[in-house]
């Protein structure tokens, strides 16, 4: 909610508040020099290339043999239970149950040498050692800002299903919390839009109309300011402010303001009938949420980048843990209710990045804590796995068709050099920032400093 105090006590640093949000601290002051500095965070100084990060978390840890190493020529106990699909790379095969994603695999980077390093339930990939216990987007935060200055849009958010679905579950924390910050300043941590939840009813005007209608609340506030500002620079500062206020920040996290056609294309919901997933199976509302949830997360995902966010989680509940035992289904059931939504959400997000002229701004990483056990088990799951997992990214400028690295002929260990999380680490913040111009940057932290020299992953992007 807006909040006015008396205009006796009203100061410059904290005239406009929004709610508990406040915009990550945006005040009145922090709205006038921007409105010189352009709409890139480069342009404001920061030592940032201007691209953005959305991390897709696979909760459960993912298969690498159902998905991107199917492993056809193993015996039946190690080889994908959903087969293979060729790809548009020659000689280059998928699970059989991505038929979208095999379509666009010249556009994607696929690692098969990615070792996730342990087999426990965690989320090391986003917030672990690695990452001195933030989530990523927090680390790029801590030097980037809380806000993006042109557009007030957090720089950091994290999205669970209930940001799209207010009857999803509750996002799971029991393996890790996305929100984590670490060593970096709480204001560093993702701002988190969930279904009805308090900070998203912050972000709304919540004035009376006739209060709104005139603006002259609004005005009389502004005009308080004025000693000691520039004229032109306040004037700017104020249609920003009124722009931010009146839907510029809002507006992104409602994906009722998409076109329908686009919100159409992007829903999973529609694939396949949700009341058909077997409820003998204890995950088989976290299998309904992520089917009704996945496609329009990654259009939120969308939205918030396009506006100026930095980097955005996005992750569904608990689903891809595929033991066969009484919470999940056996690999061929379990790809069955997954992979439909993967690989529609992820294809259609590559798509519109594309054709918004954004694939190359907008780095796409998709993975989980593991990967799987390179045999069956005699329930047809598999087990976890920590010395080989899925990886794959697209766009931000990486390379498109790429395969990098090779697995051992059961694909359970890399068989070519291992591509660690430090190396992932790497690959993003150099994505993110212009490493050099971070180096020389007063205030930076060291625990940034030490992700920034993680070597990235060979053959992309260093």
């Amino acid at each position: 909610m807006l909040r006015f105090g008396d205009s006796a006590r009203l100061g410059r640093r904290d005239f406009l508040r929004v709610g508990s949000l406040a915009l990550g601290g945006l005040s009145l002051a922090q709205c006038v020099p921007t409105a010189r500095a352009g709409t890139k965070l480069s342009e404001a100084g920061k030592p940032v290339t201007d691209k953005s990060v959305v991390f897709l978390f696979l909760h459960g840890g993912p298969s690498q043999f159902e998905t991107f190493d199917p492993k056809m020529s193993a015996p039946v106990e190690i080889r994908s239970a959903t087969g293979e699909i060729k790809t548009a790379i020659p000689g280059v095969t998928f699970g059989g149950t991505f038929p979208k994603l095999a379509q666009r695999a010249n556009r994607l980077c696929v690692v098969r040498s990615f070792v996730p390093g342990d087999a426990n339930h965690d989320i090391k990939t986003i917030v672990g050692k690695d990452s001195f216990g933030a989530n990523l987007g927090s680390a790029f935060a801590s030097a980037a800002g809380s806000n993006n200055p042109a557009t007030g849009m957090p720089l950091n958010c994290v999205l669970f299903p209930r940001a799209v679905d207010p009857a999803a579950g509750i996002e799971q924390s029991g393996f890790g919390k996305f929100n984590a910050h670490g060593p970096f300043p709480a204001s560093t941590a993702p701002f988190q839009p969930d279904g009805n939840g308090a900070l998203k009813n912050d972000m709304k005007l919540n004035l009376p109309m006739d209060r709104l209608d005139d603006r002259r609340a609004l005005l009389t506030g502004f005009d308080q300011v004025k000693k000691g500002l520039e004229v032109d620079a306040l004037d700017a500062a104020r249609q920003k402010a009124f722009s931010i206020l009146l839907g510029g920040v809002g507006e992104a996290f409602d994906i009722g303001k998409e076109d329908v056609k686009t919100l159409e294309k992007y829903d999973t919901a529609r694939l396949f009938d949700v009341t058909k997933i077997d409820k003998k199976w204890n995950n088989h509302q976290h299998y309904t949420d992520n089917a009704k949830s996945l496609g329009k997360l990654m259009l939120l995902a969308r939205r918030l980048v396009e506006r100026g966010a930095g980097f955005v989680t996005v992750t569904t509940n608990f689903v891809w843990d595929m033991h066969a035992d009484q919470n999940n289904a056996h690999m061929t059931e379990g790809m069955g209710y997954m992979a439909p939504s993967l690989d529609h959400a992820v294809s259609t997000f590559l798509d519109d990045l594309r054709a918004r002229g954004l694939e190359d701004k907008v780095l796409l990483v998709v993975c989980g804590e593991m990967g799987r056990s390179p045999r069956l088990n005699d329930k047809g799951g598999r087990d976890h796995w920590g010395n080989l997992g899925p990886l794959l990214l697209a766009g931000g400028g990486l390379p498109e068709g790429a395969v990098i690295g090779k697995s051992s002929a059961n694909g359970g260990d890399p068989n070519s050099e291992p591509v660690s999380v430090q190396n992932l680490i790497g690959t993003v913040m150099h994505t993110l920032f212009d490493v050099g111009k971070l180096r020389v940057t007063r205030g930076v932290s060291r625990e940034l400093l030490a992700m920034a020299d993680y070597t990235p992953i060979r053959g992309l992007n260093g």
